[in-house]
């Protein structure tokens, strides 16, 4: 790929994350078009219909929530941290996406991904309970559906009102 070309798709992912992360998944083509500053038909060279921008997209935000997962499991924290520290990063991704296209046919690499990332969550919530600061009446999976209602949508932010809710929802009551 010519570098002009690698720039204009790299600038078409990241305007269309920031404003899918703001907005939600409903953003327009043309209005990422826009924002990144391009012509429609140079969106549409790259990515030949809005699924293969979101599929892109959500693919790309599985991969570096798993990355960002192993990397904090693997600290010497709080378990009760590390999931605070993951629900921070799910906040600036655009989960929301994720749920947008789960409901269709969907790329084998974005449904490996996040079965993959759901079994780290599960881990995690697993390490959480063990350590004794999540409720033991939830299990880890109905923990980490309760996670995914609080940070796979629209405008999710860390220290929103759902979020904190959802967070002393699981913490053990001492």
């Amino acid at each position: 790929m010519r570098a002009d070309a690698k720039r204009n798709r790299e600038r078409i992912v990241s305007c269309a994350l920031g404003l899918f992360v703001e907005r939600g998944p409903g953003v327009s083509m043309e209005e990422i078009a826009r924002a990144a500053d391009l012509g429609v038909g140079t969106l549409y060279r790259h990515f030949p219909d809005r699924r293969a921008l979101v599929e892109e997209i959500a693919t790309g935000s599985l991969r570096c929530l798993g990355v960002e997962i192993r990397r904090l499991r693997a600290q010497e924290l709080p378990r009760w941290e590390v999931l605070t520290r993951v629900v921070a990063f799910c906040a600036g991704q655009p989960f929301a996406l994720i749920k947008a296209v789960a409901d269709g046919d969907s790329m084998p690499e974005r449904i490996a991904l996040q079965d993959e990332v759901d079994g780290l969550l599960r881990d995690l919530m697993r390490e959480v309970q063990e350590e004794g600061a999540m409720r033991d009446d939830i299990s880890p999976v109905e923990a980490v559906e309760i996670l995914s209602t609080a940070v796979c949508r629209p405008g999710a932010q860390e220290d929103d009102a759902v979020t904190r809710v959802m967070l002393d929802g699981l913490r053990a009551k001492v």
